[in-house]
């Protein structure tokens, strides 16, 4: 990548006016493109029906669209809270390995509870 292509990446490219005669042809065809695939897909339609209820219903409509807004918000803290508190108990190398020799020696030890007279090992 040369010098032009890391100053267009880092500083983006001049934005298109639909005035400019440089840049009129280019836009044009953009605006035609989003408009076939608007079509393609059926969200012309969908966006008229949404524009015709919210024309219609307008407090309705603002309603809706904030409390969508702030249920996600609010579902966002949630989330946030619950992964906050939920964090995970930490434990050295040393202590995972006497709990996993302790649970080794009960595996080992007989259901009575003796050890076939052997001396019971204590840790300090």
């Amino acid at each position: 990548m040369n010098i032009k292509g890391f100053r267009r990446m880092l500083f983006g490219e001049k934005m298109l006016d639909k005035n400019d005669p440089q840049y009129k042809e280019r836009y044009e065809r953009e605006i035609e493109a989003g408009r076939k695939f608007a079509k393609a897909t059926r969200i012309d339609v969908a966006a008229a029906k949404v524009q015709k209820f919210a024309n219609l219903h307008r407090n309705l409509f603002l309603v809706i669209v904030f409390a969508f807004v702030l249920g996600g918000l609010v579902w966002n803290i949630y989330r946030i809270t619950v992964v906050y508190r939920h964090q995970p108990v930490q434990r050295t190398a040393t202590e995972i390995q006497d709990s996993i020799l302790r649970e080794r020696r009960k595996a080992f030890s007989l259901p009575s509870g003796r050890n076939n007279n052997k001396e019971e090992y204590t840790s300090p």
